[in-house]
This record gives structure tokens, C-alpha cells and sequence, in this order.
């Protein structure tokens, strides 16, 4: 068991007595995990350092004191013990058990006055005023008071550490509320276990923790405890008898490097804590000032997306869908943004951002619109692909107003493919179902996109009304050199084939794959090899040019 952590508590005092109060908080086995200056300054670091509730007093080891302790811990009711030691003041312990585990508070009183009702009353309310109900941890408002305290004293090196759990909101989701605070709850037990002298951890809200470490040998001293916490995560929760996976991801922010106020730390360990999630999650970054400038940028982009549309930024290339003849059978959209400052921005740079901040519904809209009615003007027989983002797809109404769409600019419902990922069917399933369904009775065709590369569920298949599927570039690039590949695909190719759809593949670069997929029995082809994105007023010469000439695959 590591170390006690220790914090400043104020115990009101009764007046008129000479009363010395100490403090301390013990786990459910009776190991120190807290305690006040006081008790540190009168027991010693020697004595208070890996200590237990009887090594700090035998006395309770006695059986009728030792049962009684027990019990104190088991039902929760505060209980007065008085302890006479030789040579000192008679001492009266409360004894009370908060959510867990075990709190004493120590009044040393040489006028041997039993602490009254009252006292006993205020130091529970002091208690939770003082600390998070669900873990026991101290709460934000002693984790404010702490921080401006080692920032007021100056004479310690502080690191300031944010703990986010990863994947916390799908826990709540789908095992309940209950199943998520018993996470909380050994989420704090594990981070009391790792935690050593001068370091104290609280919980600030939801899944969110901080730690303040004071120690003088930074960073190397953060990055050891930092590390530590991220291992203590690796392993499952157990809840209910159910392994649960949820990580950690930390932030870590040094005063007075990255700020000496409370407000400069606490954006810096944020912006940290930002770098820890976007890299992958499951570790720990400590501040940077290029981290700034990263957020920066974000805000930027996020800023300039909110205005976009209506400043006419966005637009459409199309690439084209070729089938196994060569002949072109449709395009499919692709959104590009030209900021006028920052000059193009890639989709993967803009989309999760406008995903994020809730505008992808919006855009998602206006794509639709756009590329149905540049699609007009091209020959019937050539279909547009538009693809669809789970925020899109999972908003309200969101088969009405394709429908509303198709009819308003005269589109024919045959000619719109709407391709989604694997990642939209996760959501809501039963509502996925029904979209789908309602999508395929208007005639529009749904393709499966990036099949093979996130979670490749069969069911969807078997439940889900696909017309099509996308074999995913990442195993067309090696596909004439790697028998795995090639096994995959021609799996993929006799599945799909089988469930009566048909199976297009991306991102097809050169002859020989051309030939490979179309002796695999490909129905369509995609990929700069074919036909690079071309702005709308290309298409039709594009088309003109591919009568003409065309392309050749080896026999």
C-alpha cells in the first residue's frame, strides 16, 4: 500500500478547551491513504509513512476496541473512543466511515472533556463539504485550495495532472449508471494505491481527476508517477462479474515553468491532456508550448468551419466508379474546403472537427444538395456517391430530408448511392435498421465503406440492406504481392457475391491490380490509376474522353 497523501482540514474547534485535532482516513483494510499536517507533524513521516490504523494506535487492537473498529467500518456509525497512552494527554477518536474505508478524528484534549454531539456533527459536515461522495477523494473545492496554496508558497516545484478515463461514456451507456460509479469508485482505488508521499489526488467531476504532486526533482518525478498511473490502468475493471476496459489518458502541467497561477496550470495540463487524447489515448503527455500552437490552429479551423458554408468555401470533386469493361458508371463526391487563408484543408484535418462541434448535419446537407443537383446534367446511366457521417446519419428526420431533397431538385432515387461506414451501425441499432430499410424502399443504393478495416461484423451483413460493398485501399495497395491479401479480397469478393451485392474496390493504382481484381470478379473500380477527383465542370469532358478512348485491361 503506498504512502499517506496529505491535505490541509480545518476542524472547528469547541471553544473554551484546549483541543489538538488531527485527522486521517484509512482504506477498507485499514492502510493510511490520508492525512491532515497536523497528524503528519505530531506522529512523524517515520511512523506515518506505509501506515495502518493500528500501527497509529495499537490501543484499537485490544478485542472489545479491535471489534468495535470493525464494526465502525462495516455499518458506517460514527463511534467515541477514548485512549489513555503513558505520558500523554487523554485522547478522544471519532471513528466514522465515509463511502469507504475508515476516518478518525483525533482530539487531544488535556482538560479530558468527551467531544459532545455537536463536534462530532461538525467534523462529518466538514468531511463532506470537503470531499466527493462517490470515491471519498477530496473534492474541487479542496483541490483549489491546495493548488493556490503550493502556488502562494513557492518553495516546492508542483506538477498539476489531469486524468481523464477513455471510453467512460460508453460504460454508463451501456451497463447503467451504477455500473459506471463502481468504475469511479476503484478508479480513485487504484489511484490512491499508486500515489506516494506529498502526492493527493481529487476528484474534480464525472471522470475527472487531478493529482498534485510536490516534489523537486521535475519532471522526472511527474513523468514517473504519470507512468505509473497509466499502467495501474492497463488491466480490466471488474463490474458485476463483467471485464470493462477503460484506460487512462494524463496531462501533466510544472509550476512555475508552465505558469504560477492556478488558471495558466490548469490550461496547460488541460491542453496536455488534449495531446494525450488525440495521439491515441491510454497514455500521458506533459505540456509542450507547440501544444498551444496545435490548439490554436484548432480553434482556427474550428472558427473558420462555422462560416464556411455561408461563405461559399466548400466544394465537391468527384472521383469516378468504373466497372470491370471500363466503362464510367458514376462519380463519387468527395468534399473539399479552400480556406482563403489557410488555402485547402484536408477532410481528415476538417471533418472530425466539424463531426465534434455538431455542424457535420449541416454540411452533410448541403453536400447532398450539391452534388444531386451537378449530377443532373450527366448521362443517366452515371450514379453519385455521397458519404455520410454517423452525426448525419443518426439526426432526426434524416430519411425525410434526403427524400425531401431527391424531390425538390428531380433527382432520380436510382442514381443516389449514400455510402457509410462500419462505425455509423454502432450507435443505435434498431434506428440504424429502420433508416436503412426506409432508404431502400425510396430506391437508394447503400454501400458499405472501408469494409474490413474497423469492425467487420458479419451481422451487418446478414441485418443490414447493402447494395454494395468497398474493399478498403489498405488491402489493395499490396494486393499483387501479398497472399493475404489476396485471400481477403477474393473472401470479401465471394461473400458479397453471395449475398446478392456487389463489391466495389478502392484506391487501385496501377494495371496489374486492375487485372488482378477483375479476374477476382470486382464489379467496380476506384483509384488515381483510373481517374483522379475532378472538379464538377470536368465530368462531362471526362466522360467524352472515356467513350472515345477509354482503357484497356489485360485479357
Amino acid at each position: 500500500m503506498a504512502a499517506s497523501s496529505v491535505f490541509k482540514s480545518d476542524i472547528p474547534l469547541p471553544t473554551g478547551s484546549a483541543h489538538e485535532v488531527l485527522f486521517s482516513f484509512y482504506d477498507s483494510d485499514f492502510n493510511l491513504i490520508m492525512s491532515s499536517e497536523r497528524f503528519r507533524s505530531f506522529y512523524g513521516d517515520d511512523k506515518t509513512s506505509h501506515a495502518t490504523l493500528f500501527g497509529i494506535y495499537p490501543e484499537l487492537q485490544d478485542p472489545g476496541m479491535n471489534i468495535f473498529a470493525e464494526q465502525t467500518s462495516n455499518i458506517g456509525w460514527p463511534r467515541n473512543v477514548q485512549v489513555q497512552r503513558a505520558g500523554e494527554a487523554l485522547s478522544d477518536l471519532i471513528l466514522f466511515r465515509p463511502t469507504n474505508g475508515l476516518a478518525v478524528i483525533e482530539t487531544r484534549n488535556s482538560l479530558q472533556r468527551n467531544p459532545s454531539p455537536e463536534d462530532v456533527d461538525r467534523a462529518l459536515l466538514l468531511h463532506e463539504a470537503n470531499h466527493d461522495a462517490l470515491t471519498d477523494l477530496p473534492n474541487r473545492r479542496q483541490f483549489g485550495a491546495r493548488l493556490r496554496d503550493a502556488l502562494s508558497d513557492g518553495k516546492t516545484a508542483i506538477a498539476l495532472m489531469q486524468l481523464d478515463l477513455d471510453e467512460f461514456k460508453p460504460i454508463n451507456d451501456t451497463l447503467g449508471h451504477a455500473a459506471g460509479d463502481i468504475v469511479l469508485q476503484q478508479t480513485a482505488e487504484r489511484i490512491r494505491n499508486v500515489l506516494g508521499p506529498d502526492e493527493t489526488a481529487y476528484r474534480l467531476a464525472g471522470d475527472e481527476f487531478a493529482i498534485i504532486q510536490l516534489r523537486d526533482d521535475q519532471p522526472a518525478e511527474a513523468e514517473r508517477l504519470a507512468d505509473s498511473l497509466v499502467s495501474a490502468f492497463k488491466r480490466p475493471f471488474l463490474v458485476n462479474g463483467i471485464a470493462v476496459f477503460s484506460g487512462a489518458s494524463i496531462g501533466v502541467a510544472l509550476a512555475p515553468r508552465d505558469g504560477n497561477e492556478e488558471d495558466q496550470l490548469m490550461r496547460a495540463a488541460d491542453i496536455a491532456l488534449y495531446a494525450a487524447k488525440s495521439e491515441g489515448r491510454g497514455r500521458a503527455r506533459t505540456f509542450e508550448p507547440a501544444m498551444m500552437m496545435v490548439l490554436e490552429q484548432r480553434e482556427l479551423l474550428r472558427r473558420s468551419l462555422r462560416v464556411a458554408l455561408q461563405h461559399g468555401e466548400f466544394f465537391i470533386e468527384y472521383q469516378p466508379l468504373v466497372d470491370s469493361s471500363g466503362s464510367v458508371v458514376g462519380f463519387e463526391a468527395l468534399l473539399r474546403w479552400q480556406h482563403p487563408i489557410m488555402g485547402a484543408i484536408p477532410p481528415s484535418a476538417f471533418i472530425p472537427v466539424a463531426e465534434a462541434d455538431g455542424m457535420m448535419p449541416e454540411i452533410g446537407q448541403w453536400v447532398l444538395e450539391e452534388a444531386c443537383r451537378q449530377a443532373m446534367s450527366w448521362p443517366s446511366h452515371c450514379t453519385v456517391a455521397v458519404n455520410l457521417s454517423p452525426a448525419e446519419f443518426l439526426t432526426g428526420g434524416f430519411t425525410d430530408r434526403v427524400s425531401q431533397t431527391l424531390d425538390t431538385i428531380g433527382f432520380p432515387a436510382e442514381r443516389l448511392e449514400l455510402e457509410i461506414t462500419e462505425g455509423v451501425l454502432l450507435e443505435r441499432t434498431i434506428n440504424n435498421l429502420d433508416t436503412l430499410n426506409t432508404l431502400n424502399v425510396l430506391g437508394i443504393q447503400i454501400s458499405l465503406d472501408d469494409f474490413g478495416t474497423e469492425y467487420s461484423s458479419l451481422s451487418y451483413l446478414k441485418n443490414f440492406p447493402f447494395d454494395s460493398i468497398k474493399i478498403d485501399k489498405y488491402f489493395i495497395r499490396d494486393l499483387t504481392s501479398d497472399p493475404k491479401s489476396q485471400t481477403i479480397v477474393r473472401f470479401i469478393v465471394a461473400l458479397a457475391h453471395g449475398l446478392g451485392m456487389k463489391v466495389t474496390a478502392e484506391g487501385v493504382e496501377d494495371q496489374a491490380q486492375v487485372t488482378w481484381l477483375i479476374a477476382a470478379g470486382c464489379d467496380r473500380l476506384q483509384g488515381y490509376f483510373l481517374g483522379e477527383p475532378l472538379p464538377a465542370s470536368s465530368v462531362l469532358d471526362f466522360l467524352r474522353r472515356n467513350d472515345t478512348a477509354g482503357w484497356h485491361h489485360e485479357k
